[in-house]
Protein backbone atom coordinates (compact mmCIF):
# COMPACT_ATOMS: atom_id res chain seq x y z
CA UNK A 1 0.00 0.00 0.00
CA UNK A 2 1.42 3.54 -1.01
CA UNK A 3 1.90 5.36 1.89
CA UNK A 4 -0.56 8.63 2.08
CA UNK A 5 0.84 12.10 0.95
CA UNK A 6 0.22 14.73 4.08
CA UNK A 7 -1.27 17.37 2.43
CA UNK A 8 -0.80 20.90 3.13
CA UNK A 9 -4.22 22.89 2.49
CA UNK A 10 -3.99 26.81 2.08
CA UNK A 11 -1.66 29.48 0.90
CA UNK A 12 1.87 28.92 2.15
CA UNK A 13 2.58 32.59 2.56
CA UNK A 14 -0.43 33.04 4.91
CA UNK A 15 1.68 30.24 7.51
CA UNK A 16 5.25 31.87 6.82
CA UNK A 17 6.32 30.09 4.10
CA UNK A 18 8.64 30.95 1.33
CA UNK A 19 11.13 29.95 -1.08
CA UNK A 20 15.30 30.70 -0.02
CA UNK A 21 17.64 31.78 -2.22
CA UNK A 22 19.63 29.04 -3.83
CA UNK A 23 22.59 30.08 -2.25
CA UNK A 24 20.95 29.21 1.18
CA UNK A 25 21.66 25.99 2.97
CA UNK A 26 20.57 22.72 1.14
CA UNK A 27 19.42 19.54 2.64
CA UNK A 28 19.81 17.64 -0.75
CA UNK A 29 20.25 18.40 -4.52
CA UNK A 30 17.49 16.18 -6.44
CA UNK A 31 18.34 14.64 -9.78
CA UNK A 32 16.73 12.62 -12.37
CA UNK A 33 18.73 10.19 -14.33
CA UNK A 34 19.07 10.91 -17.85
CA UNK A 35 16.95 7.82 -19.91
CA UNK A 36 15.97 9.62 -22.85
CA UNK A 37 17.68 8.63 -25.28
CA UNK A 38 15.69 11.00 -28.30
CA UNK A 39 16.54 13.97 -26.01
CA UNK A 40 20.50 13.80 -26.59
CA UNK A 41 20.18 12.00 -30.79
CA UNK A 42 23.65 11.15 -31.54
CA UNK A 43 25.30 11.84 -28.36
CA UNK A 44 23.11 9.98 -25.35
CA UNK A 45 26.53 7.98 -24.28
CA UNK A 46 28.11 11.39 -22.86
CA UNK A 47 25.32 12.46 -21.13
CA UNK A 48 25.18 9.52 -18.02
CA UNK A 49 29.08 10.38 -17.17
CA UNK A 50 27.61 14.23 -16.91
CA UNK A 51 25.89 13.14 -13.68
CA UNK A 52 27.98 11.31 -12.37
CA UNK A 53 30.86 13.90 -12.66
CA UNK A 54 27.57 16.39 -11.01
CA UNK A 55 26.72 14.02 -8.11
CA UNK A 56 30.88 13.51 -7.36
CA UNK A 57 31.24 17.28 -6.99
CA UNK A 58 28.02 17.97 -5.08
CA UNK A 59 28.36 15.11 -2.73
CA UNK A 60 31.42 16.56 -0.44
CA UNK A 61 28.69 19.27 0.84
CA UNK A 62 25.12 17.71 0.86
CA UNK A 63 22.96 14.51 -0.03
CA UNK A 64 22.07 13.72 -3.42
CA UNK A 65 18.88 12.26 -4.44
CA UNK A 66 18.71 10.79 -7.98
CA UNK A 67 15.18 9.28 -9.44
CA UNK A 68 15.86 6.30 -11.27
CA UNK A 69 13.23 5.08 -14.11
CA UNK A 70 13.82 1.07 -13.90
CA UNK A 71 16.30 -1.14 -14.15
CA UNK A 72 17.98 -0.51 -17.06
CA UNK A 73 18.36 3.07 -15.78
CA UNK A 74 19.72 1.82 -12.43
CA UNK A 75 22.33 -0.18 -14.18
CA UNK A 76 23.45 3.04 -15.89
CA UNK A 77 23.29 5.26 -12.75
CA UNK A 78 25.53 2.49 -11.11
CA UNK A 79 28.20 2.18 -13.99
CA UNK A 80 28.87 5.91 -14.42
CA UNK A 81 28.97 6.62 -11.03
CA UNK A 82 31.16 3.96 -10.05
CA UNK A 83 33.88 4.85 -13.03
CA UNK A 84 33.36 8.60 -12.15
CA UNK A 85 34.73 7.82 -8.41
CA UNK A 86 31.43 9.05 -6.45
CA UNK A 87 31.62 8.07 -2.77
CA UNK A 88 28.41 7.56 -2.08
CA UNK A 89 27.69 7.77 1.43
CA UNK A 90 24.93 10.69 0.39
CA UNK A 91 23.90 9.49 -2.31
CA UNK A 92 20.35 7.74 -2.60
CA UNK A 93 18.42 6.20 -5.28
CA UNK A 94 14.99 6.47 -5.49
CA UNK A 95 12.51 4.20 -7.95
CA UNK A 96 10.53 6.53 -9.69
CA UNK A 97 9.55 6.19 -13.14
CA UNK A 98 9.63 9.81 -15.35
CA UNK A 99 9.85 10.66 -19.07
CA UNK A 100 13.11 12.98 -19.00
CA UNK A 101 15.51 14.31 -16.80
CA UNK A 102 14.27 18.27 -16.09
CA UNK A 103 14.38 18.08 -12.57
CA UNK A 104 14.35 21.72 -12.39
CA UNK A 105 11.30 21.89 -13.70
CA UNK A 106 9.19 18.43 -13.18
CA UNK A 107 10.26 18.58 -9.36
CA UNK A 108 8.83 20.14 -6.75
CA UNK A 109 9.64 23.46 -5.59
CA UNK A 110 10.33 23.50 -1.90
CA UNK A 111 9.82 26.45 0.60
CA UNK A 112 10.45 26.43 4.52
CA UNK A 113 9.38 28.94 6.66
CA UNK A 114 11.24 31.01 9.59
CA UNK A 115 11.32 28.27 12.16
CA UNK A 116 12.93 25.87 9.20
CA UNK A 117 10.09 23.53 8.75
CA UNK A 118 10.07 22.14 4.58
CA UNK A 119 7.38 22.32 2.51
CA UNK A 120 6.66 21.18 -1.00
CA UNK A 121 4.79 23.05 -3.71
CA UNK A 122 3.42 21.06 -6.64
CA UNK A 123 2.78 23.07 -9.58
CA UNK A 124 0.80 21.55 -12.48
CA UNK A 125 3.34 20.43 -15.42
CA UNK A 126 2.84 20.16 -18.71
CA UNK A 127 6.15 20.00 -20.49
CA UNK A 128 6.66 23.57 -21.50
CA UNK A 129 3.86 23.83 -23.53
CA UNK A 130 2.78 20.43 -24.35
CA UNK A 131 5.87 20.08 -26.38
CA UNK A 132 6.64 16.43 -25.01
CA UNK A 133 5.09 13.64 -23.06
CA UNK A 134 4.67 14.68 -19.50
CA UNK A 135 2.51 11.64 -18.09
CA UNK A 136 5.03 10.28 -15.32
CA UNK A 137 7.08 13.77 -14.86
CA UNK A 138 3.61 15.21 -13.82
CA UNK A 139 3.65 12.74 -10.61
CA UNK A 140 6.74 13.58 -9.34
CA UNK A 141 6.18 16.18 -6.73
CA UNK A 142 3.85 13.71 -5.07
CA UNK A 143 6.87 10.69 -5.33
CA UNK A 144 9.16 12.77 -3.69
CA UNK A 145 6.51 14.26 -0.98
CA UNK A 146 6.37 10.18 -0.46
CA UNK A 147 9.78 9.72 -0.16
CA UNK A 148 10.45 12.70 2.25
CA UNK A 149 7.39 12.97 4.17
CA UNK A 150 7.07 16.53 3.75
CA UNK A 151 3.57 17.52 3.31
CA UNK A 152 2.26 19.28 -0.42
CA UNK A 153 0.73 21.82 -1.28
CA UNK A 154 -1.17 21.84 -4.70
CA UNK A 155 -0.65 25.43 -6.78
CA UNK A 156 -3.14 26.97 -9.31
CA UNK A 157 -1.30 27.22 -11.91
CA UNK A 158 1.53 25.62 -14.54
CA UNK A 159 4.59 26.74 -13.59
CA UNK A 160 8.42 25.13 -13.97
CA UNK A 161 11.43 25.70 -11.32
CA UNK A 162 13.58 27.48 -14.13
CA UNK A 163 11.04 30.23 -14.88
CA UNK A 164 12.04 31.60 -12.00
CA UNK A 165 14.72 32.64 -9.73
CA UNK A 166 14.56 34.16 -6.29
CA UNK A 167 16.45 36.08 -3.69
CA UNK A 168 14.85 34.55 -0.70
CA UNK A 169 14.10 38.10 0.32
CA UNK A 170 11.27 38.51 -1.15
CA UNK A 171 11.79 39.02 -4.84
CA UNK A 172 11.32 36.91 -7.66
CA UNK A 173 12.67 37.01 -11.01
CA UNK A 174 10.96 36.23 -14.14
CA UNK A 175 9.99 36.45 -18.41
CA UNK A 176 6.60 37.73 -19.98
CA UNK A 177 7.58 35.31 -23.29
CA UNK A 178 7.43 31.80 -20.50
CA UNK A 179 4.52 32.91 -17.43
CA UNK A 180 2.38 34.80 -19.94
CA UNK A 181 2.78 32.50 -23.04
CA UNK A 182 -0.80 30.84 -24.07
CA UNK A 183 0.30 27.32 -23.71
CA UNK A 184 1.14 27.57 -20.38
CA UNK A 185 -2.04 29.55 -18.42
CA UNK A 186 -3.87 31.45 -21.07
CA UNK A 187 -6.92 32.32 -18.85
CA UNK A 188 -4.15 34.20 -16.23
CA UNK A 189 -3.06 38.29 -16.73
CA UNK A 190 0.01 39.31 -14.97
CA UNK A 191 -1.62 40.34 -11.81
CA UNK A 192 -3.62 36.65 -11.26
CA UNK A 193 0.26 35.48 -12.37
CA UNK A 194 1.46 37.94 -9.60
CA UNK A 195 -0.90 37.22 -6.96
CA UNK A 196 -0.55 33.08 -7.44
CA UNK A 197 3.35 33.13 -6.76
CA UNK A 198 2.96 35.70 -4.13
CA UNK A 199 0.03 32.92 -2.32
CA UNK A 200 2.33 30.07 -3.30
CA UNK A 201 6.37 31.06 -2.84
CA UNK A 202 5.53 33.51 -0.39
CA UNK A 203 7.68 36.63 -2.52
CA UNK A 204 5.88 40.16 -2.45
CA UNK A 205 7.35 41.74 -5.73
CA UNK A 206 7.55 40.17 -8.65
CA UNK A 207 10.16 41.38 -11.72
CA UNK A 208 9.40 41.11 -15.23
CA UNK A 209 12.46 39.83 -17.65
CA UNK A 210 11.08 39.96 -21.90
CA UNK A 211 11.81 37.51 -23.72
CA UNK A 212 15.02 34.63 -23.48
CA UNK A 213 17.40 33.49 -25.79
CA UNK A 214 17.51 31.61 -29.24
CA UNK A 215 17.50 27.44 -29.06
CA UNK A 216 15.59 28.37 -25.72
CA UNK A 217 12.44 25.36 -26.03
CA UNK A 218 10.79 26.51 -22.65
CA UNK A 219 9.55 30.15 -24.63
CA UNK A 220 11.96 32.05 -22.42
CA UNK A 221 12.99 30.34 -18.81
CA UNK A 222 14.84 33.00 -16.77
CA UNK A 223 17.43 30.31 -15.85
CA UNK A 224 19.43 30.94 -19.27
CA UNK A 225 18.60 34.92 -18.38
CA UNK A 226 19.31 36.53 -15.25
CA UNK A 227 20.05 34.95 -11.41
CA UNK A 228 20.36 36.34 -8.16
CA UNK A 229 23.59 35.83 -6.90
CA UNK A 230 23.56 38.20 -3.91
CA UNK A 231 19.59 39.94 -2.47
CA UNK A 232 20.38 43.03 -4.22
CA UNK A 233 22.66 41.64 -7.44
CA UNK A 234 21.96 39.70 -10.54
CA UNK A 235 24.15 38.43 -13.21
CA UNK A 236 22.82 38.71 -16.52
CA UNK A 237 23.00 37.71 -20.15
CA UNK A 238 24.39 39.95 -22.52
CA UNK A 239 25.69 39.48 -26.40
CA UNK A 240 27.81 42.25 -28.00
CA UNK A 241 27.47 41.66 -31.08
CA UNK A 242 24.70 44.19 -32.44
CA UNK A 243 23.73 41.30 -35.94
CA UNK A 244 23.23 38.65 -33.52
CA UNK A 245 19.48 37.42 -32.42
CA UNK A 246 20.07 37.31 -29.38
CA UNK A 247 21.87 40.93 -28.84
CA UNK A 248 18.29 43.25 -28.95
CA UNK A 249 16.25 41.14 -26.30
CA UNK A 250 19.21 40.89 -24.22
CA UNK A 251 19.86 44.55 -24.19
CA UNK A 252 16.48 45.35 -23.37
CA UNK A 253 16.34 42.72 -20.46
CA UNK A 254 19.13 44.62 -19.48
CA UNK A 255 17.73 48.17 -19.58
CA UNK A 256 15.03 46.90 -17.20
CA UNK A 257 17.53 45.38 -15.13
CA UNK A 258 18.96 48.88 -14.66
CA UNK A 259 15.84 50.39 -13.78
CA UNK A 260 14.38 47.52 -11.34
CA UNK A 261 14.94 47.38 -7.22
CA UNK A 262 14.38 44.79 -4.90
CA UNK A 263 11.56 44.55 -2.62
CA UNK A 264 12.76 47.20 -0.18
CA UNK A 265 13.61 49.53 -3.01
CA UNK A 266 17.08 49.68 -3.48
CA UNK A 267 18.04 49.54 -7.17
CA UNK A 268 19.97 46.07 -8.15
CA UNK A 269 23.40 45.69 -8.69
CA UNK A 270 24.03 44.03 -12.17
CA UNK A 271 26.46 42.24 -13.45
CA UNK A 272 26.87 40.98 -16.86
CA UNK A 273 27.52 37.93 -17.94
CA UNK A 274 28.55 37.70 -21.95
CA UNK A 275 27.45 35.11 -24.16
CA UNK A 276 29.76 32.60 -25.23
CA UNK A 277 30.05 31.97 -28.83
CA UNK A 278 27.18 30.39 -30.82
CA UNK A 279 26.97 26.79 -30.27
CA UNK A 280 25.74 24.97 -33.24
CA UNK A 281 24.77 21.02 -33.94
CA UNK A 282 23.46 19.91 -36.83
CA UNK A 283 22.62 23.40 -38.08
CA UNK A 284 20.37 24.02 -35.02
CA UNK A 285 21.54 27.30 -32.56
CA UNK A 286 22.13 25.43 -29.09
CA UNK A 287 20.81 27.74 -25.83
CA UNK A 288 24.61 27.96 -24.72
CA UNK A 289 24.61 30.49 -21.81
CA UNK A 290 26.75 30.38 -18.61
CA UNK A 291 23.63 31.93 -16.68
CA UNK A 292 22.77 28.76 -16.24
CA UNK A 293 24.59 27.29 -13.45
CA UNK A 294 23.85 25.53 -9.65
CA UNK A 295 24.90 26.80 -6.81
CA UNK A 296 25.36 24.19 -4.59
CA UNK A 297 26.22 23.92 -0.33
CA UNK A 298 30.51 24.08 -1.55
CA UNK A 299 30.43 24.33 -5.72
CA UNK A 300 28.75 26.07 -8.04
CA UNK A 301 28.02 23.87 -10.99
CA UNK A 302 29.01 26.07 -13.91
CA UNK A 303 28.53 25.44 -18.12
CA UNK A 304 31.73 25.36 -19.85
CA UNK A 305 32.05 25.31 -23.55
CA UNK A 306 35.73 25.50 -24.63
CA UNK A 307 35.00 29.36 -24.92
CA UNK A 308 37.06 32.20 -24.89
CA UNK A 309 34.72 33.52 -22.66
CA UNK A 310 34.79 30.82 -20.30
CA UNK A 311 37.55 31.95 -17.86
CA UNK A 312 35.30 35.56 -17.86
CA UNK A 313 32.29 33.32 -16.27
CA UNK A 314 34.42 31.48 -14.09
CA UNK A 315 35.90 34.60 -12.61
CA UNK A 316 32.09 36.15 -12.17
CA UNK A 317 31.04 33.27 -9.70
CA UNK A 318 34.05 32.90 -8.23
CA UNK A 319 33.84 36.76 -6.90
CA UNK A 320 30.13 35.95 -6.63
CA UNK A 321 30.82 33.12 -4.24
CA UNK A 322 34.15 33.06 -2.84
CA UNK A 323 33.59 30.58 -0.27
CA UNK A 324 32.45 27.66 -2.82
CA UNK A 325 34.12 26.18 -5.65
CA UNK A 326 33.93 27.04 -9.02
CA UNK A 327 33.35 23.53 -10.85
CA UNK A 328 33.27 24.34 -14.63
CA UNK A 329 31.96 21.62 -16.21
CA UNK A 330 31.88 21.00 -20.44
CA UNK A 331 28.50 21.16 -21.00
CA UNK A 332 28.51 20.92 -25.10
CA UNK A 333 26.84 18.05 -25.46
CA UNK A 334 24.48 18.58 -22.41
CA UNK A 335 23.27 21.27 -24.40
CA UNK A 336 21.94 19.13 -27.36
CA UNK A 337 18.71 18.40 -24.81
CA UNK A 338 18.67 22.12 -24.71
CA UNK A 339 19.32 22.46 -20.96
CA UNK A 340 22.23 22.73 -18.57
CA UNK A 341 22.91 22.30 -14.65
CA UNK A 342 20.50 24.18 -13.32
CA UNK A 343 17.68 22.62 -15.49
CA UNK A 344 18.47 19.17 -14.33
CA UNK A 345 18.92 20.02 -10.32
CA UNK A 346 16.87 20.96 -8.02
CA UNK A 347 17.58 22.24 -4.52
CA UNK A 348 16.01 21.31 -1.29
CA UNK A 349 16.19 23.45 2.13
CA UNK A 350 17.64 22.62 4.98
CA UNK A 351 14.90 22.39 7.50
CA UNK A 352 14.76 22.58 11.36
CA UNK A 353 14.22 18.04 11.17
CA UNK A 354 18.06 17.96 9.53
CA UNK A 355 19.84 19.50 11.72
Amino acid sequence: MMEEIPIFLGKPSEHGYYMPAEWEPHAATWLTWPHDEAHWPGKFDSIPPIWARMVKELEIGEEVHILIHDDQTHASACDALEKAGVIGRQVRLHRVPNNFSWARDHGPIFLKDSEGHALITHWPYNAWGNKYAYDLDCKIPAHIARITGLPIAQAPMILEGGAIDVNGKGTLLTTEACLRHPNRNPHLGSVEIEQNLKDYLGVRHVLWLHDGIIGDDTNGHVDDLTRFVAPATVVTSIEDDNGDPNYLPLRENLKRLQRMTDQAGRPLRVIELHLPAPVIYEDMRLPASYANFYIGNEVVLLTAFNDRRDQAAIDVLQAAFPTRRIAALYARDLIWGLGAFHCVTQQQPLASTDL
